[in-house]
């Protein structure tokens, strides 16, 4: 009995814990320009996920609008290069993207499935997710393994509070500098360059 009551202890015990062991702990790695970018290790994963944070002059809807023009939003994802819309379906949008890559790591290209969702506070949030096997794999890329993040618009006064986060496996082998380089430099430019396309009068 004392053994079983043990076990009992250290599985209530271990239920308490794994909260804690999920939760992210984010530390800043760049606030500029009105923008904080955020890292935060991933249990299993040698890559940091990102968070981007900025207010965006501009309501809701804009930014929206923005986002939605799948092929333009190319101009200011970081590294982007090509971008299309695969199909859409109710809340659901699907999109093809192939991104730059420095010498000598190959290029990649992701297949993503993104879901909108409305709160009841007026924000909308974009989860992304990654669905690989829905277009076959393209002759010299290598396709993301793995996506997971979301975007999140909240209003605020005349303006959009905007949060961009982002967990990638991106396969393949990449050098850790790049790999460093990224998570900072793909929230921060992304988030730069979005919210100067919507400012724009």
């Amino acid at each position: 009995m004392r053994s079983i009551k043990r076990i009992a202890l250290l599985c209530s015990v271990g239920a308490l814990l794994a909260p804690l062991a999920q939760a992210q702990t984010w530390q800043v790695a760049k606030d500029e320009e009105g923008i904080k970018v955020s890292l935060s290790e991933v249990a299993g994963s040698k890559y940091k996920a990102y968070k981007g944070e900025t207010l965006i002059k501009a309501p809701l809807a804009k930014v929206l609008a923005v986002q939605e023009d799948v092929a333009g939003a190319c101009a200011w994802v970081h590294e982007c290069k090509m971008q299309k819309l695969l199909k859409h379906e109710g809340d659901q949008t699907w999109t093809y993207t192939q991104f730059n890559t420095p010498w000598p790591v190959t290029p990649r290209d992701s297949v993503l499935r993104i879901t909108t969702s409305k709160g009841a506070d007026g924000s909308v949030t974009r989860n992304i997710e990654e669905a690989p096997t829905l277009l076959p794999e393209e002759k010299g890329f290598v396709r993301v393994a793995q996506v997971e993040g979301f975007w999140k618009m909240v209003p605020e006064g005349e303006g959009t509070r905007v949060t961009y986060q982002v967990h990638t496996e991106p396969g393949g082998s990449v050098p850790s500098w790049l790999a460093n380089k990224f998570v900072v430099d793909a929230p921060f430019n992304t988030l730069k360059h979005l919210r100067e396309r919507v400012e724009r009068p």
